[in-house]
């Protein structure tokens, strides 16, 4: 083939939209354990009740979360949702990605995210392909699309359906989207996750999480089965959704008081995220001892547990 047909084919293949897209720059393929030594206690036991720091909620997320009831998980409708693709970040789920190729040309189309049963496969398209409508329909592990910058995968998420952010009942809505970075350096994978939700944030939610590569983790790629049954009778009989009313959580000063923090720091104002928010905090006295979670997580096996970790002063809690 001449340079002259050579240039033309080029031409083209970019106005088909088929013009190549930059290959990757790492390998983000294998079994990635999750390690708990990066906040422990919201990965695996989850957060306590009406501990909202470090999110930036406006009033209407405020509302929602203190108002959220952890017997709602009881209910039929409720006992098979899924998490949105963003609760990597925030859950202690392990991840296992491999990576789908054209048949044809060989070239690399997608990457898949898979490793827990609470979460949908998930599916990063790599292609250049376009994001769908607003209005196209929502699901729980929405539609990404990366793009590599330099060895950095860029992964934008949307039309995601709403999804708690954390366990404690934080929400997040329909018209949330998330952009991660995935940076490999050697046997770590760290994933930075920015999330926007006009609906319930008044700023963008920052959260990095990094996994440990484990060829010996064998994980289904298949979410798990899940058949609703019927927990509480009262819950499938009435159809109540189990709630708190306005100033009615009895949970609502607990880990305020626990902690001795004044409550607009654990009430996910935008105010506490920021340095000058210490000045608030001046003579503050923390406990003289744990209270709640004392005992660490085990990094020998990446599962969190009452058993000491090497190094940790562990204080055992008391009833």
């Amino acid at each position: 083939m001449t340079p002259r047909a050579i240039a033309c084919l080029a031409v083209l293949l970019g106005g088909l939209g088929l013009a190549p897209v930059a290959s990757a720059q790492v390998d983000l393929a294998g079994s990635w354990a999750a390690r708990m030594h990066e906040d422990w206690g919201d990965r695996w036991h989850g957060p306590d009740p009406v501990d909202f720091t470090g999110v930036p909620l406006n009033d209407d997320g405020r509302a929602r979360a203190v108002s959220y009831s952890s017997s709602q998980l009881a209910m039929l409708e409720r006992q098979c949702l899924q998490y949105a693709p963003y609760y990597i970040v925030f859950g202690p789920q392990n991840l296992q990605i491999w990576s789908e190729d054209d048949p044809v040309t060989g070239r690399q189309i997608a990457y898949h995210i898979s490793g827990a049963g609470d979460r949908l496969p998930r599916t990063i398209w790599v292609d250049g392909r376009p994001h769908p409508s607003p209005h196209a329909l929502h699901s729980a592990d929405g539609f990404s699309t990366g793009v590599w910058e330099g060895d950095v995968l860029t992964v934008t998420t949307t039309h995601m359906k709403a999804s708690p952010l954390r366990r404690n009942g934080v929400p997040a809505s329909d018209r949330a989207t998330s952009v991660e970075h995935f940076v490999r350096h050697g046997d770590l994978l760290t994933v930075t996750a920015v999330l926007t939700d006009p609906a319930y944030l008044t700023e963008p939610q920052v959260v990095s999480r990094t996994w440990q590569l484990d060829s010996t983790l064998v994980q289904n790629r298949k979410a798990s089965a899940c058949w609703p049954a019927v927990e509480v009778e009262r819950l499938s009989e009435t159809g109540a959704v189990p709630h708190y009313l306005p100033g009615k959580n009895p949970f609502l000063h607990e880990f305020s008081d626990r902690y001795h923090l004044p409550i607009e720091a654990v009430l996910g104002e935008t105010q506490a995220l920021y340095p000058e928010f210490r000045k608030k905090l001046g003579g503050y006295v923390a406990p003289a001892r744990c209270l709640r979670y004392c005992c660490g997580w085990m990094p020998t096996s990446g599962i969190a547990g009452n058993a000491d970790a090497p190094e940790l002063n562990c204080t055992p809690e008391t009833p």
